[in-house]
């Protein structure tokens, strides 16, 4: 089991913009016929993202009123959301809303996806605090043609060379795809 954050950026490191939006993302067409995310969830066991990134989901997908989105999304896999607030359920979906340290809901990720691996969905912040704790092993960049000047950094941490190996670099259309292995703090 491996605790991964994939995630899509822009030239300049943002994951988002000044809004909070994903907008960017989907405007850059090529993608090069690529279904690595399809490959890359087969195997997730378990997902963990911040309430910024849920509610994201929430308004811009109108998942709400349309529950079935995130179940065609996502399936069964259970998912945690870390916030420090109510935010409203997707009928039908395996949530758990939690807060506080990363750790033990790592450990109850970990246990849920049975042997699969735990996907870091965003942001960067949440992600960083799982860095922090020595808990996150790989890092998939997907680097889109973009370019935001402000907006919310893929990692907002200061992670050196010395925890990071390059051990994948691939092209799909526009996008350029970066995997690091990410060792724990010393």
């Amino acid at each position: 089991m491996r605790t991964q954050y994939y995630t899509a950026t822009t030239i300049d490191g943002r994951i988002a913009d000044e809004d909070n939006s994903l907008a960017w993302l989907f405007e850059v067409e090529d993608r090069g016929g690529d279904d690595s995310f399809g490959d890359f969830f087969a195997g997730v066991g378990a997902i963990a993202m911040g309430a910024t990134t849920y509610e994201w989901v929430l308004a811009e997908e109108k998942v709400l009123d349309h529950p079935e989105k995130w179940r065609g999304w996502y399936g069964d896999t259970p998912a945690w959301v870390f916030t420090h607030r109510e935010l409203p359920r997707i009928p039908g979906a395996d949530l758990h809303f939690v807060r506080g340290d990363v750790r033990p809901v790592h450990e109850a990720m970990a246990a849920a996806a049975n042997g699969r691996n735990v996907w870091l969905v965003g942001g960067g912040e949440l992600v960083g605090q799982f860095a922090d704790q020595g808990l996150l092993d790989e890092v998939i960049l997907g680097v889109a043609p973009v370019t935001l000047g402000a907006g919310a950094p893929v990692l907002p941490r200061r992670i050196t060379s010395s925890r990071l190996t390059l051990t994948g670099v691939r092209q799909a259309g526009q996008f350029a795809y970066l995997t690091y292995d990410v060792r724990p703090p010393a």
